[in-house]
């Protein structure tokens, strides 16, 4: 029996951006989580006795700030040498050979992985064969894994990788592959990483992305950990995911359609809570929370928005510790909307942003009208989750329902919006 650990991401001491403008935000705590994650990675380890641990890629976060962050990772693998537990990995994007300036050498039971090729390492004792190739620059284009050598006759054989596989959105184009690649390596499994969502892509053989062992922000929501694999003496391998992270984000929706008062509102929203807290078994707990659809209380909702998120706010101190609530998002519709075949100037203006989304023409006029926006805007909300993504036509439609949802309510109003 042979048991191993498959972790990714790790991104130790990663800076958590504009979460101060959050009041109440704990800050402390989540600027631990990337460590505690790693220190609940290694327990792991211990307890279970693996024989050893894989980590594909982005270990660290970039060049460090000083050498504290080394220094952790070596006390850390520390821990495992006197374990008798190796530990095997690669260099990604974050932390590809170019971009680390500053150096500890690591402890005996630590093998990181050529940059220049692939580099193949046999366990005799253990009957397996791994492979691996970090990268040499932050920005690698081409497919690693095809010089990857064919598997070891009568080992178990194991790839790292560090790769984007077929394209991932949200995360840079680095190293792409294709299943078919993969598997005319003949490798049992492939330990992925780089995309922070854990992802099963195939089963025969087994090609895993482990995700990251923390969420860093509201787009890394969920439970993340590691894949612990198993594989018995015929050779028939079993994944399971151990959760690891300290904290944990959530992005919940909540419908609004059944809603017909504020109260049903507030005891939905603190069910959902109570719900998501359940789930995230004692872990902090933060919430990113919309609600959403055609309901009988959008007007009241439009109406005084500070007041329904204060409301939401409340309830959500209500469920207790542990959970705090990081954005609200109304973005409910009215039970009937004005026709657009109405007439008059409202009706020409719905009409509008009822075809623009699937008319190409429509489409290109509002692409280019955002685009000079987007020039004009401070660099920081050009990018990440802010930015304007005109190319991406969901996003688009997604807009300018939006926008039809505020004018119809402001240009409805009576009092020519004031």
């Amino acid at each position: 029996m042979l048991t191993f650990l498959h972790a990714a991401d790790i991104h130790l001491d990663s800076p958590l951006q504009r979460l101060e403008r959050y009041a109440g935000a704990p800050l402390a705590a989540v600027r631990q989580a990337t460590r505690r994650a790693f220190e609940n990675l290694v327990q792991l380890a211990l307890e279970n006795a693996v024989a050893f641990v894989l980590i594909a890629g982005d270990i660290y976060d970039g060049d460090w700030k000083d050498y504290n962050t080394g220094l952790f990772f070596v006390s850390q693998v520390a821990r495992l040498r006197e374990a008798g537990i190796a530990v095997y990995m690669v260099a990604g994007n974050h932390d590809a050979a170019s971009q680390i300036t500053r150096y500890l050498r690591l402890p005996d039971n630590v093998h990181r992985f050529a940059t220049h090729r692939p580099e193949t390492l046999v366990r005799d004792d253990l009957g397996v064969a791994l492979h691996g190739q970090g990268f040499a620059a932050r920005a690698v284009t081409r497919d690693l894994s095809a010089d990857y050598p064919q598997a070891v006759a009568g080992a178990y054989n194991i790839g790292l990788l560090h790769t984007c596989a077929g394209g991932r959105e949200g995360h840079e184009p680095y190293a792409p592959c294709t299943l078919d690649g993969l598997r005319s390596k003949g490798y049992a499994y492939w330990a992925l990483g780089h995309v922070h969502r854990q992802e099963i892509l195939a089963r025969d053989p087994w090609v895993v992305f482990a995700g990251n062992p923390q969420g860093r922000h509201i787009r890394e929501s969920g439970a993340k950990g590691a894949m612990q694999v198993t594989v018995d003496d015929t050779g028939r391998t079993t994944v399971a995911f151990q959760a690891l992270d300290v904290i944990r984000w959530e992005c919940l929706t909540l419908a609004a359609e059944a809603f017909e008062s504020g109260d049903d509102l507030l005891d939905a929203v603190q069910q959902r809570l109570m719900t998501a807290q359940s789930a995230a078994e004692g872990r902090p707990l933060i919430v990113r929370l919309e609600v959403t659809g055609p309901t009988a209380l959008h007007d009241r909702l439009q109406a005084d928005p500070e007041r329904w998120t204060g409301e939401i706010r409340a309830a959500g101190l209500d469920v207790g510790g542990g959970l705090w609530i990081e954005k609200i998002r109304l973005a409910t519709l009215p039970l009937a909307e004005p026709s657009a075949a109405a007439g008059g100037p409202l009706g020409e203006l719905l009409a509008f942003l009822d075809a623009a989304p699937a008319d190409p023409e429509m489409a290109a006029v509002l692409r280019a009208a955002l685009a000079d926006l987007e020039r004009r805007l401070p660099r920081e909300l050009q990018h990440g989750e802010a930015a304007l993504r005109l190319e991406d036509p969901a996003w688009l439609r997604a807009r300018l329902v939006e926008v039809r949802a505020f004018l119809q309510r402001r240009l409805s109003a009576g009092d020519g919006g004031r």
